[in-house]
């Protein structure tokens, strides 16, 4: 029997960045008792207070900043993962970034490609928080990560994401999995299918809502 979901809203707050329904589909990763199933990969704080995704991957193209990452936290309604480099900022500093990280109330961290396996060792030492690390390619020391201690998988694969997976599952069938969801529901499927137990989605940029909202108010104008 199908159990009705009453739902709340209201006439100011429709209008918010949804992730794909299908994503429901996949176990989820529970942390710290809280079930996380889709991730919005975002730093715009207004997306991140307008969107129903469980959780936030705070990851960008620069240095990361401790500033940056404790006006996210304090900014949003949900958990945050915040990144905390492993390439050009790595070894001691990375440490600090990710210490302060999980201090300010970040639920985890996440660690770029380059990262070294003797970061992650030194992060599990150190934080009590989940370490995550980013893979981009079959070709990546997916075993000396685990090896390392490393909690959660982020694949981030393009077309090769759920070979990734299926990968990662064929050395460790228990290590969690967070893996890109791509622009259609079927690549979320395939995903999920592959093993993946989250999925993180890409919101639109607030330029692209800005200029739907835009054009909806020409045509109403021009009715």
């Amino acid at each position: 029997m199908e159990r009705n979901i009453p739902v709340f809203g209201s006439r100011l707050r429709n209008n918010i960045v949804t992730v794909p329904e299908v994503i429901s589909q996949c176990s989820g990763i529970r942390v710290f008792g809280q079930s996380i199933k889709s991730f919005l990969f975002s730093t715009d704080v207004a997306i991140i207070r307008n969107t129903n995704a469980n959780a936030i991957i705070a990851v960008y193209p620069f240095i990361p900043q401790p500033v940056i990452s404790n006006a996210l936290i304090l900014a949003a309604d949900k958990p945050i993962f915040c990144g905390v480099g492993g390439g050009l900022t790595t070894g001691v500093r990375s440490l600090e970034l990710a210490i302060h990280a999980e201090f300010q109330g970040a639920l985890g961290v996440v660690l770029n490609k380059p990262t070294p396996n003797s970061l992650i060792t030194m992060l599990k030492e150190k934080i009590d928080i989940p370490v995550t690390i980013t893979v981009v390619s079959e070709k990546d020391d997916i075993k000396g990560r685990i090896d390392a201690g490393v909690d959660i998988f982020n694949v981030s694969g393009a077309a090769k994401t759920a070979d990734i997976i299926k990968k990662i599952r064929d050395l460790n069938d228990k290590v969690a999995i967070i893996a890109t969801g791509g622009k259609s529901d079927d690549s979320i499927v395939a995903a999920i299918d592959a093993g993946a137990n989250a999925i993180s989605y890409t919101p639109p940029s607030t330029g692209e809502l800005f200029k739907e909202i835009m054009e909806k108010y020409r045509a109403e104008e021009n009715a």
